[in-house]
Order: C-alpha cells, then structure tokens, then sequence
C-alpha cells in the first residue's frame, strides 16, 4: 500500500466516530431498541462499537509489539447475547472514541517497517498492520450507514428484555 493510500485510509478511521455521532444525531431514546429485520437494534451496534473498537486496538497493538502475532477471532453476536446488550450506551461509546484517538495517534507515527508487520488470524489467515487498517477504517461508517438505515427503516420496537 502506497503512503498516500494509508494516509486516506488513517484520516478514514480517525473520522469514523464523527460519522457514529452524525448518525446518532438527535436520536431518541425509543429509537434505540428498534430492529429492522434481523439487524441489530441501534442500541446494539452502539455495544459493538466499544467492545470491537477495544478489540481492534488490541489487535494493533500485537501486530507492533509481538513478533508473528496470532489474532483471535471472535463471535460478535455472542458478544451481543452474553453482555447485556441492553444497558446505556454512553460508555460504549465513549469506549469507542476513546480507542480510536488512541491509537489514531500511533497510526501517524508508524514506520515503513512497522506497517509491513504480520502475524496469522484464527479466521483470515495471514494478517498484518495494512490489513488491519483496511478493515477498521471502514468499521465505523459501515456502522454509521447501519444506523441511518435503522432509524429511517421503520421496524419494530424490542422489548427492553430482548433488546
């Protein structure tokens, strides 16, 4: 991958909580528990959010300080089930923000040699830092793109048990 082809895809991810904010953007509490289709409900993508941004923060850091690092995958949708998907979003999010400015800043600093590092993940097979960049900086505007689809989709409100 050319530098100016990282430094887009960098910019991307930094700006990947600015599009979460502008989707969520006066948002209403009843609009969080509302599913369309079989996708997560607003409310869930927000969890998912913090719980894969601090897994992918993560995942950076082991391509940079470990040497042939294996990268565990994992299953979001238990991630949804088992950590009570239903509770505030706020935290999630700030979780999410917070890891991104983070390592934000570590991506600006990385080398040459430390952009071709790789390691193995449990699912994709080889897996190094450009990889990981590829992925993530277009994690948060899918998501954001999810939300607006939510909230302009209609679907049908999750009772607070099931949410």
């Amino acid at each position: 991958m050319d530098p100016a082809r990282r430094s887009e895809l960098v910019q991307r991810y930094q700006q990947g909580p600015i599009a979460v904010d502008a989707a969520l953007h006066a948002l209403k509490e009843r609009e969080l528990d509302v599913r369309r289709g079989d996708e997560w409900t607003v409310r869930e993508i927000c969890h998912h959010l913090g719980d894969s941004e601090m897994r992918s923060a993560i995942r950076l850091r082991q391509l940079l300080a470990e040497d042939n690092p294996v990268i565990v995958g994992y299953d979001a949708d238990a991630y949804a089930r088992t950590l009570f998907y239903d509770r505030r979003i706020d935290w999630s999010l700030a979780a999410f923000r917070a890891a991104r400015a983070s390592t934000g800043e570590i991506l600006e600093r990385l080398s040459d040699e430390q952009w071709a590092r790789n390691g193995t993940h449990t699912e994709e097979g080889p897996y190094g830092v450009e990889q990981w960049l590829e992925t993530y900086a277009a994690h948060g505007h899918d998501h954001a793109d999810q939300i607006r689809r939510t909230r302009s989709g209609g679907g049908r409100p999750v009772p607070q048990s099931q949410a």
